[in-house]
């Protein structure tokens, strides 16, 4: 049986995992808000990677370059993720 959405599961994935790693380094007690971004991008990096030369097809990619860029966007869109909550929870004029 075929899973046609298998790869956008994936990417969901990683964007889930990415997000509960940015949300362990904001927990951590140093000010570091503004690395957040770059160390989510770097964990999406390296699970789109895993995933691909895992043999996992999870990560709808079919070169390490496409499967490290797809790692990337999804580990960023977890910090996007994270301000579009902040954004609707604090309110105020729109």
């Amino acid at each position: 049986m075929e899973f046609e959405y298998l790869g956008i599961m994936g990417v969901a994935a990683i964007v889930v995992l990415c997000y509960l790693v940015g949300l362990v380094v904001k927990a951590t007690p140093w000010n570091n808000n503004q690395v957040i971004p770059i160390v989510c991008g770097a964990a999406g990096l390296a699970l789109g990677l895993v995933c691909y030369f895992a043999g996992l097809e999870v990560v709808p990619a079919s070169d390490p370059v496409t499967a490290a860029a797809v790692g990337v966007v999804s580990g960023l869109a977890a910090t996007g993720i994270d301000q579009v909550k902040k954004q609707l929870t604090k309110g105020g004029d729109v």
